[in-house]
C-alpha cells in the first residue's frame, strides 16, 4: 500500500482563520470544566491543518467551534475576516452549507439513500451553491468521480466497505464546492491500508487548492500536516509552523 505523498509549501497568504483567546467551559453537576483553555492560532489558506492530541484533549470540540456548530464561552473566531459569533444560527447554517464541507469518522451517510442520493441531499440542504436544480445530478456524479466512486453511485451504504463509505462521505462534503473541508478522525474507523488511501485523497484535495482541517490522534497522519496544533487537556502544547498553499513536489517523508 503506497503512503500519502509528502507536501511542501510554495507561497504565503493571509490566514484563512484566526482563533484568538478561545475558551470553552461547561458546567456539570455543579462542577465547571474547561474544555478549551485560551487557544490562539491561525489556519493558513490552502493548508493541510492537523489538530492532534489524545482522546479528551478537546479536538472535536474545537472543530465544532471552527465550523460554528458550537459557540465558545469566550474568545473570537474570524473566518475570512468575519467573526462567527456575529452570525445568527440560521445565517451560520447557510454559511456552513456553502463554505464548509464536514467529514465524519463514522461516515453518517443516510442508510436508505444511495451514494448518489446522499450527495443530492447535501446539494438540497446547501442550496446547490447557485447551480440550477437540473444540474445537481451531474454535479453529484462529478463529486463521486473525484473520489473514484462513480461506479457505485446507485449502491446503498450497507453495500459499500468502510473505505468506500468514507469516500462517498468526502464526495458529499464536496457537493456544494466549499473552499474548506473539516474532518473529524476521518481515518479512525478504517484499517491501516484504507486509512492511507483516504488520507492520500485528502492531500490531493489540498493540492487542488482547498483547505483541509482534520482532527487526529495518530502521530503518523499528524506529521503530514503543513501546519497544525497539538492539544493536551484543552491547551496548545505545540504549534507547527503555519505555512500556506501546498504541493506534492519535494519534501521529506515524515
Amino acid at each position: 500500500m503506497s503512503q500519502p505523498r509528502p507536501l511542501t509549501t510554495t507561497s504565503t497568504h493571509d490566514p484563512l482563520i484566526h482563533v484568538k483567546q478561545l475558551t470553552h467551559t461547561i458546567t456539570t453537576r455543579n462542577q465547571r470544566l474547561t474544555i478549551l483553555d485560551n487557544l490562539t492560532f491561525s489556519v493558513p489558506h490552502g493548508a493541510l491543518f492537523a489538530i492532534n492530541g489524545p482522546s479528551g484533549s478537546g479536538k472535536s470540540t474545537l472543530l465544532n467551534m471552527l465550523t460554528g456548530i458550537d459557540r465558545p464561552s469566550n474568545g473570537r473566531i474570524l473566518f475570512s475576516g468575519t467573526e462567527l459569533r456575529a452570525r445568527g444560527e440560521n445565517e451560520l447554517a447557510r454559511w456552513r452549507g456553502t463554505h464548509v464541507g464536514i467529514i465524519f469518522q463514522f461516515f453518517q451517510l443516510i442508510p436508505t439513500l444511495t451514494a448518489l442520493e446522499n450527495i443530492l441531499l447535501a446539494l438540497e440542504l446547501g442550496g446547490g451553491n447557485g447551480l440550477p436544480r437540473k444540474s445537481w445530478r451531474a454535479r453529484a456524479l462529478v463529486c463521486l468521480e473525484q473520489v473514484d466512486m462513480q461506479e457505485y453511485a446507485l449502491r446503498l451504504p450497507a453495500e459499500l466497505s468502510g473505505g468506500q463509505q468514507q469516500r462517498v462521505a468526502i464526495a458529499r462534503a464536496l457537493a456544494n464546492d466549499p473552499p474548506v473541508l473539516v474532518a473529524d478522525e476521518p481515518t479512525g474507523n478504517l484499517d491501516s491500508g484504507t486509512a492511507h488511501q483516504v488520507f492520500s485523497l485528502l492531500i490531493h484535495l489540498v493540492e487542488q487548492g482547498r483547505t483541509v482541517i482534520y482532527v487526529t490522534h495518530n502521530p503518523t497522519f499528524a506529521a503530514y500536516a503543513s501546519a497544525g496544533i497539538d492539544l493536551s487537556d484543552g491547551r496548545i502544547v505545540r504549534e507547527r509552523n503555519a505555512q500556506a498553499r501546498l504541493t506534492a513536489r519535494g519534501g521529506t517523508q515524515p
